[in-house]
């Protein structure tokens, strides 16, 4: 049955469910930024045979060849995996397949134990358990408990709780008289969530000998729900790997920063590389970190620090006396990234990029393999569609990443290595991280893309609600009681933390990323796998197959839009809201003038909403044309992004060149950073630099939506 008459019948079928013949997408011209209407129909019909080509069946098998066995970075089975990405690439009719291979710093380790030895002897047992109804958890093959780039040594010290390991956190325990200096931490990982190479960062500042982060079920474990076996959340024993990396210093391989990690390029040595941490730290388990929280004394912690283990947790420092040993092999490895294309058969050089991770820290059933089987079955229908004659007017390239789980690391090195060329052609970066762990659509974006995304939410029914995907968004976005009004589908705050970083912070690329989530407590573990996800996150591979379809729509329309269907009175928008954001800054407003800064957005705004009437009009007055009408002006509309790039990046962090975004070291979004990281540590005097880089840029921009409308073909 086609996804038309599939709508058709809904409408018929439910009762307010806001599905009908006049808001169904399925038809809606205005649905489909950037054609005109008989390029729309012809557009919608090619997407409508991607939905007639999708086969949860397909996905599903994809899913569980991906997540038979533990394939972290550098290992030989995700080698394998690089291997079964190309030859599916290769089966499916995509073109210029290529495995290409990355040299990269990536240390395993060689023993990791923790003991506590006073006031009780006790040592950490580092490991997950098994359970009867899960054959994976009884693997052998998981390998030892580590954080990525973990530095080596021994030490033995008294420990001291501190909370999440944030900054407040360590100020509140010095104004207890608590000196973390000298000490191991254990902190949890969230409360409030931050980045574990921040919370690294932050313990290797105060001089802390050791870091030991664990889980808490305040934040994903029985507090939360059913636990795995019978949950999503986590059980006693889970433990969440992950890297410390400071990679929001610099991304990607820390001997190569800036440069691509291939032969001929000269590295750097380790101890000149500003992302690898100084530190010694250990991932834990709340079982294994309940003995030494129990056994400390000192002040009763604050009540926000209580957490869901069954008793009152204090700070130290004392009488819990702990020793960690860590030794990593500080080895270098071969990682793999798999690229393979559809040529566009009128702009091949135009680039639409899709692109996820395939290693994980162990199983990686969401994360990242449910990505992974959405991208082989997106990479089959793609090629059937071009097969059968539905060949894009401009490339796509799908790609599958190495050791994001390391610093981002196979799509920095990539992006590195093809910078010249993608800074030319790249219209747009697509990222599907861990596609699916739950039933709800989450979407971050550069502003630009909002209408393009949400026009196709309208035409992906949604698997449960079986209304359309947009609908389903709306209504649980506005009951959201943390929402803002109106709340806002697209979340425009843009960190790090995911393969996108790359294009758009070091390329000036217009990034997209899609997920499906849910309830889910076993982030990094050897639960999340297989039977985690068929009984828990995405049972039938519905939600899997509905992300084919939502990247598969999302690529099509930016390769063959007639016009780049880009909202730059939207992103003015947006970025005039960061500006105001600026004023909750203390001091901003009595000593930066942002009048000048908001005026020139508002130029930006004023030329993009002339310039999109002049298209809208264009387009609904015209039929089909070829790319050659429009190719100046798509030209203009694709510098946009790259303006906001500065050579020199932004201050003490010169590969992030985006002067709109970047993370915090935390790896949260941070709007304007140059100003924003200025005016927070009170420099006035950078931060007014930083300004005057800004409103160049608005400038520059406004003055693109000038030319871009004198090249809109007269009626």
């Amino acid at each position: 049955m086609s996804r038309c008459m599939i709508v058709t019948l809904l409408a018929s079928m439910l009762v307010g469910g806001h599905v009908n013949a006049s808001d169904s997408a399925v038809g809606r011209d205005d649905a489909v930024p950037g054609f005109s209407p008989q390029a729309a129909s012809t557009q919608l019909k090619t997407e409508e045979a991607l939905f007639d080509l999708l086969d949860a069946k397909s996905t599903a098998r994809h899913f569980r060849y991906l997540t038979e066995e533990p394939h972290q970075a550098g290992s030989e089975r995700n080698r394998r995996l690089a291997e079964y990405t190309r030859d599916r690439f290769l089966e499916y009719g995509l073109e210029d397949v290529q495995l290409l291979e990355y040299e990269v710093l990536l240390p395993f380790p060689v023993e990791v134990k923790v003991w506590m030895l006073e006031p009780v002897a006790y040592q950490a047992s580092l490991q997950e358990d098994g359970y009867e109804v899960d054959k994976d958890s009884w693997s052998s093959d998981v390998g030892p408990v580590y954080l990525g780039m973990s530095a080596s040594g021994d030490v033995t010290a008294d420990v001291i709780y501190a909370n999440s390991g944030n900054p407040a956190d360590y100020d509140w325990l010095l104004s207890q008289g608590i000196d973390p200096k000298g000490k191991i931490a254990i902190v949890r990982y969230s409360m409030p969530y931050s980045y574990r190479g921040f919370k690294a960062w932050e313990a290797q500042k105060r001089g802390v000998k050791a870091l030991l982060i664990y889980s808490d079920p305040a934040e994903d474990g029985y507090r939360k729900g059913e636990v795995f076996p019978n949950g999503p959340w986590g059980p006693e024993s889970h433990i969440q790997r992950g890297a410390i990396t400071y990679a929001f210093i610099v991304p990607g391989d820390p001997l190569t920063p800036g440069r691509p990690s291939i032969e001929g390029e000269t590295r750097i040595k380790e101890d000149e590389a500003t992302s690898i941490p100084n530190i010694i730290a250990v991932p834990m388990s709340w079982r294994d970190a309940k003995p030494i929280l129990e056994n400390l004394g000192g002040p009763v912690a604050p009540h926000s620090w209580q957490g869901g283990l069954p008793f009152t947790y204090h700070t130290g420092a004392g009488p819990a006396k702990v020793r960690v040993k860590v030794e990593m092999d500080d080895g270098r490895r071969s990682i793999q990234v798999v690229t393979g294309t559809i040529r566009g058969s009128e702009e091949p050089e135009k680039l639409v990029i899709l692109g996820n991770h395939r290693d994980a820290w162990v199983y990686g059933a969401v994360d990242p393999s449910s990505g992974s089987a959405t991208l082989l079955e997106t990479a089959r229908v793609l090629g059937e569609l071009a097969r059968s004659g539905h060949r894009p007017r401009r490339t796509l390239v799908l790609a599958s990443w190495d050791a994001e789980e390391w610093h981002l690391t196979g799509s920095t090195e990539w992006g590195e290595h093809f910078a010249d060329e993608l800074g030319k052609n790249a219209i747009a970066y697509l990222n599907v991280d861990s596609s699916t762990s739950g039933p709800d659509l989450a979407v971050s974006a550069v502003a630009s893309l909002n209408p393009l995304l949400e026009s196709v939410a309208r035409d992906v029914i949604d698997p449960n609600t079986r209304r359309n995907l947009f609908e389903t968004w709306r209504r649980r976005t506005e009951a959201d009681p943390r929402q803002s009004s109106p709340a806002r589908l697209v979340d425009n705050d843009l960190g790090s933390g995911s393969d996108y970083t790359v294009f758009l912070n070091f390329l000036g690329t217009p990034i997209a990323s899609l997920s499906f989530d849910g309830p889910y407590g076993v982030y990094h573990s050897q639960y999340d796998n297989f039977y985690w996800m068929t009984h828990f996150g995405d049972p039938g591979f519905r939600y899997m197959t509905a992300m084919v379809e939502v990247w598969g729509r999302l690529a099509l329309r930016l390769a063959n839009a007639e016009i780049y269907p880009f909202d730059y009175s939207g992103y003015a928008t947006t970025v005039q809201a960061f500006l105001d954001s600026l004023t909750d800054i203390p001091d901003v407003e009595q000593k930066l003038d942002l009048t000048v800064a908001s005026n020139a957005v508002e130029a930006w705004r004023q030329e993009a909403a002339r310039l999109q009437l002049l298209v809208s009009q264009t387009l609904d007055k015209n039929p089909p044309t070829s790319p050659d009408r429009f190719s100046e002006l798509n030209q203009i509309l694709l510098r946009v992004e790259r303006q906001f790039l500065h050579p020199e990046g932004i201050p003490g962090r010169p590969w992030f060149k985006h002067l709109l975004y970047a993370p915090r070291y935390t790896y949260a979004a941070m709007s304007l950073p140059g100003v924003r990281e200025a005016a927070e540590a009170q420099d006035w005097e950078l931060a007014s630099q930083q300004l005057e880089l800004l409103i160049e840029r608005f400038e520059r921009v406004a003055e693109l939506m000038r030319q871009a409308q004198t090249l809109v073909p007269a009626e």
